[in-house]
């Protein structure tokens, strides 16, 4: 990036903003400085607006040099960053300075005859400070996430060398010794992994981010017991294969993290994800619906190809041993009617072409529609076919018959047997790995697809790790260590068991249109914590047994009414309007609390779920934003009901902000903790619940009304003057709690507009 961005054309276009934490920090400072550019679009201001434009103008100077000072503080830290971050320092105070000079009132020109001043005389001058100071802030926090980055690799070589020595000691007490140092290790890098993992706004990524965190979960266990057993038994071989597999696998899982961190291009980034059929169907569908706005852009044959290659990736059903007749002639029926729709359909195109129409005819619409419903169709025959199957597996391998055989076969030393049963465990793990790969074929999300690979990996790779692990008890019988490591990797297989039924859960729920939000987790310093290798946190915790009962009721009651916001936001024709989105997300949140009642789901631990409420009340203050902004519409009795709601919506949601803030210290006090936090969620929801169809109501009634009353800018005009203090109003930093209205592509792309003007 240049040291200035102001005679540049393009937004500091060598900066892509990659995590959440980035971007939320950049998101109030471009709403406020777009909000005094679009200001000057209306030169004549009162005296009040000409206050709040000073006021604007100097928070965002005090602003910047508060965040100045923990950028120079951070380079300060780190010398290799200290001349770039020193640089872009320098420049964001600069632009702040600016943006202070420009907004102060006391330069403005002499009142006009109307009594009223004009500002912004410069305001070529306030689009250069603005772009300048969006760069350089850009850049500061870009810089701030190289050290996080940097941690996480030097967190990496750490364990990388320890592993080392781990791989090589000879005794136990050596063994002993650098173990406690590796755990040690392994639990920093688990934070600031998890914290990276949560905080990329690339959900792929976040995917493998997740799937190698989890690989180093439960192989750190194994590496324990499987190191002990070598030293046990140093002439072992299937003691040293079962080991040497585990450290390989840790390795390339350490890999991947530094891989997805850094975005080197390496193999693992490079690996093209298997073509699955979803992706084929919605390709496929996208091509023939863009038949009705343009009869020219491709070719018949090309859209026959693409059914032919997309009835292609279905042979892996139907050349499956474990597909019965029945599903197999279901299947192959439906690509072949798919096959005489699609000719139907090249056919009515064909005939449009030749009379050089110009739309889709009425033959190409039915076409189109009867060419679709068969895709669809035949979407819904596979993932039938793939859930179904997984659900059987599943229910199955549930009593774990080969895994206690196998056990019992080693302790009893009894090696034929190992060997036999050994081949039915290597039967189900193939049956496993090749659902997993049904499942990836309808997963109906790329970050669900390299889940189902992980999974497909994790049982390719536990498999003969269990049978080698068998056949070291069964040469060793009598040995507990021999015994106890079989156990660690027979409880991992039951656990990616557990994990695939999680994922069945998910890709229903996307199948179903329930796709859930995942909370956000920042990596990024906060302010006044330049210091980045703080890593002390508060203890997290798991709900036992007896509190998840106590919990059971409360938390069906969370899941009922967050069903009841899904069913109630589906009944809006609006499906993006802001209040919809916002309610969405508060029940997609209020189920994961849900989830976390029963030991289940994305919240693991009692922190888990205390920023997920934090969170989740920062969404409800942002509900309350937009239905503040919705109400202005509204008459009186209509604006009181839905501004009384709404009043109870705030003060819900900052009890539920303020408990999740509240440390508290020991068992009773976090369980306590607990209750309230999703006590008051369900007050949000219930809230929520009945604000969604009075609003839906109230929506409906006032777009009748706006389309009968002439053009948009007679309605326009008509709610600018029933709302004359609106100006004031916005440029009024103090109270403003959401910024997130628009996203920051969509401010970047106003400020352009701007200049090019």
């Amino acid at each position: 990036m240049a040291s200035s961005p102001c005679g540049n054309s393009n937004f500091d276009s060598g900066l892509e903003i990659k995590t959440r934490s980035v971007e939320q920090t950049l998101i109030p400072l471009v709403s406020q400085i777009t909000t005094l550019i679009n200001h000057k679009d209306k030169p004549k201001k009162s005296e009040r607006t000409l206050a709040a434009i000073h006021r604007v103008g100097q928070a965002v100077s005090v602003a910047v040099g508060r965040f100045v000072a923990v950028g120079e503080a951070i380079a300060t830290e780190n010398q290799e960053l200290k001349d770039e971050m020193g640089q872009a320092c320098f420049e964001a105070r600069r632009a702040g300075d600016a943006i202070a000079q420009l907004t102060d009132v006391g330069s403005a020109l002499p009142s006009q005859p109307d009594g009223r001043g004009t500002v912004f005389s410069d305001r070529t001058g306030m689009v250069k400070a603005a772009r300048l100071l969006l760069s350089s802030v850009t850049k500061v926090l870009v810089l701030a996430d190289r050290i996080v980055i940097k941690q996480i690799i030097t967190s990496r070589n750490k364990v990388l060398v320890t592993l080392d020595h781990l791989e090589r000691v000879s005794t136990f007490q050596e063994f002993v010794q650098i173990f406690s140092q590796f755990g040690n290790e392994m639990v920093e890098f688990a934070h600031l992994t998890g914290d990276r993992q949560n905080d990329l706004k690339d959900e792929k990524k976040k995917a493998r981010m997740a799937a190698a965190r989890a690989v180093l979960e439960k192989c750190t266990m194994m590496l324990l017991t499987a190191s002990k057993t070598c030293l046990r038994h140093p002439d072992c071989e299937s003691a040293r294969i079962n080991k040497d597999a585990v450290f390989h696998r840790m390795r390339c899982a350490l890999e991947q993290v530094i891989e997805i961190v850094t975005e080197a291009r390496s193999c693992g980034e490079n690996k093209v994800l298997p073509a699955s059929i979803y992706d084929g169907i919605k390709d496929f569908k996208s091509s023939v619906e863009c038949l009705r706005e343009n009869l020219y852009t491709s070719s018949p044959q090309s859209v026959g190809s693409q059914l032919e290659a997309l009835v292609e990736r279905t042979e892996d059903f139907t050349d499956s041993a474990y597909t019965s007749h029945e599903q197999r002639q279901a299947i192959l029926g439906l690509c072949q009617l798919a096959r005489q729709d699609t000719q139907q359909l090249v056919h009515a195109w064909v005939e449009a072409q030749s009379v050089h129409a110009k739309e889709a005819t009425e033959d190409m619409e039915v076409a189109i529609l009867k060419t679709c419903q068969s895709v669809n169709d035949l979407r819904r025959e596979l993932h039938k076919v793939a859930v179904g199957r997984a659900s059987d597996l599943l229910k199955v391998h549930g009593e774990q018959l080969p895994l206690r055989a196998l056990k019992a076969a080693g302790a009893e030393g009894n090696l034929e047997a190992v060997a036999e049963y050994s081949r039915t465990l290597t039967e189900q793990k193939e049956q496993l790995v090749e659902t997993c790969r049904l499942l990836c074929h309808v997963s109906g999300s790329e970050p669900l697809e390299i889940t189902c690979i992980h999974a497909e990996e994790t049982f390719h790779v536990i498999g003969p790790q269990i049978i080698s692990a068998a056949q070291t008890l069964a040469l060793h019988p009598s040995s507990k260590i021999a015994k106890e490591n079989l156990e660690v990797f027979c409880e991992a297989w039951e656990s990616q068991l557990c994990d695939m039924a999680l994922l069945l859960r998910e890709i229903n729920d996307v199948f179903e249109g329930r796709r859930g939000d995942k909370r956000p987790y920042l990596s990024l310093p906060r302010p006044g914590k330049h210091s980045l290798t703080n890593l002390k946190t508060a203890k997290a915790v798991k709900l036992d047994a007896e509190e998840q009962t106590s919990m059971a009721k409360l938390g069906l009651e969370l899941r009922l009414l967050s069903s009841d916001v899904d069913t109630e936001v589906e009944k809006w024709e609006e499906q993006e309007h802001d209040i919809v989105r916002q309610s969405q997300s508060l029940a997609s949140m209020a189920y994961n609390m849900y989830l976390f009642t029963r030991g289940e789901g994305l919240l693991k631990t009692t922190l888990d779920l205390f920023h997920q409420a934090e969170v989740l009340s920062e969404e409800g203050l942002q509900l309350c934003s937009s239905l503040r902004t919705f109400s202005t519409q509204l008459v009186d009795e209509e604006k009181s009901l839905v501004v009384t709601e709404m009043e109870k919506l705030v003060a819900l949601c900052q009890q539920l902000q303020m408990g999740a803030k509240t440390p508290v210290q020991g068992k009773t006090a976090t369980f306590q903790k607990v209750d309230s936090s999703i006590q008051t969620t369900r007050g949000i929801l219930t809230v929520v619940l009945s604000l969604l169809p009075f609003c839906n109501k109230l929506n409906r009634k006032y777009k009748s009304e706006r389309s009968s009353l002439g053009s948009p800018q007679d309605w326009r005009d008509r709610q600018d003057a029933a709302t004359p203090v609106k100006e004031e109003g916005a440029l009024n930093s103090k109270n403003s709690n959401g910024f997130g209205v628009k996203s920051l592509e969509q401010h970047m792309a106003g400020l352009n507009l701007l200049e090019s003007k």
